[in-house]
């Protein structure tokens, strides 16, 4: 369900973990040990649960079982989803006095979170560390991982330093390793860098793919270089083995932000017209546009076509785009409109507080109460924020 993107409440969530944690109980004494431990540990990280994962954390360290990188590895991704990398280098430097050697991705999760703290010196120290350190592998993506943090950090000359080197390792098999070369030199505003990779990578592969070719086209939209955007899409266009709608929307997307509606609209129709049938990533396309150009009731149309289409949780629209419908319910204080979405939404996606919160705001704009928003909202799970209970009081009294 979540690899086809199901938004999954926090009740589904938990009855997941409380599966784990049966199952961890079952077992024999025998059997709890490091790697049982630590699989239990991992989801704890992953689902960022906090609390148990530091209880966990000090119960294996009792019993020795923290003896290895990839613990380590995991609570500092916790720690960085949790948005506290502040917590990283202390982490690391445990680890350090426990003789538990850092690994690759160790140091870059350590220089990622010296960046969130914008500690760009203390970014370039670990560096340093690594490349003193022989037991660890230098490889391209330290280095594209250093870059990454000098283009968002503004620093462009040291990020085209660190990209020269990434270059220089590569290996030239690995696609992706040109795609972020790509992506890194349109950070840096290196149009001539960008077309030298992409050609590189075309030389490298006897075919180029759609992927390939989305990096690029999204490359060159960051660049503004229009007339690049073109030439590269009408190159995949001549000899693509599979239509991939995402590389219209690129353009079509890009044509919307310059104000160009026309050259966008009748991109999107030559669009549908190579689709071999309405699936749903050209209904998204469909979807977005309509969105942008304000025309909503086309906009439902095509929702309500990829909801039809579903089956067995296979698609469901993201967040952005549900918000973006509710808003406009909201502004036209239609009542109707928002329920009707909502019902049809429900049939796919689960609404949590923040698409309740904005049914209520609708309510609320158009002056009108519902008795029965409390109970809906509890059997639809929703968790109860301050800003929900405020704006119950208004509609449910």
């Amino acid at each position: 369900m979540e690899m086809r993107g199901t938004n999954l409440s926090h009740s589904d969530h938990a009855k997941r973990i409380e599966a784990v944690e049966e199952y961890f109980t079952s077992l024999s004494e025998f059997s709890k040990n490091g790697k049982t431990y630590g699989a239990l540990f991992y989801c704890y990280c992953t689902e960022k649960m906090n609390e148990k994962a530091m209880t966990l954390f000090e119960k294996m360290k009792e019993l020795n079982l923290v003896s290895s990188t990839l613990v380590y590895n995991n609570l500092i991704s916790l720690y960085m989803k949790l948005d506290q990398p502040e917590k990283v280098p202390p982490l690391v430097e445990e680890m350090k006095a426990a003789n538990i050697l850092p690994d690759k991705y160790t140091y870059n999760l350590l220089m990622t979170s010296y960046a969130s703290l914008r500690d760009i010196e203390a970014v370039e120290k670990v560096m340093e560390e690594i490349k003193a350190n022989r037991f660890v592998c230098c490889d391209w993506t330290t280095f594209s991982n250093l870059a990454g943090i000098y283009v968002a950090s503004g620093h462009f000359n040291k990020a085209n330093l660190a990209l020269k080197k990434c270059e220089k390792i590569i290996n030239v098999r690995d696609r992706m390793a040109y795609h972020y070369l790509i992506t890194l030199h349109a950070g840096t505003s290196n149009s001539a860098a960008v077309k030298r990779v992409w050609k590189s990578l075309k030389s490298a592969f006897p075919k180029t793919t759609n992927s390939s070719y989305l990096t690029m086209l999204s490359s060159l939209a960051r660049l503004d270089d229009l007339d690049g955007m073109k030439k590269c899409y009408e190159e995949w266009e001549s000899g693509y083995l599979s239509y991939d709608i995402r590389l219209a929307n690129v353009l079509i997307n890009y044509y919307l932000r310059q104000g160009l509606n026309k050259e966008a609209e009748t991109l999107l129709e030559n669009a549908m017209n190579k689709v071999s049938e309405l699936n749903f990533g050209a209904l998204e396309v469909s979807i977005d546009f309509y969105l942008n150009t304000g025309e909503m009731k086309l906009a439902l149309k095509c929702m309500e076509s990829a909801v039809n289409k579903v089956k067995k949780n296979e698609w469901q629209p993201n967040q952005e785009k549900v918000g973006a419908f509710l808003k406009h319910f909201e502004d036209q204080k239609d009542i109707d409109g928002a329920e009707e979405f909502c019902k049809m939404l429900k049939k796919v996606y689960r609404l949590n507080w923040e698409e309740y919160n904005a049914l209520l705001r609708t309510y609320i704009a158009a002056e009108k109460t519902e008795p029965c928003m409390r109970q809906r909202m509890e059997e639809d799970e929703i968790e109860m924020s301050p800003e929900t209970e405020d704006l119950l009081e208004k509609v449910c009294p």
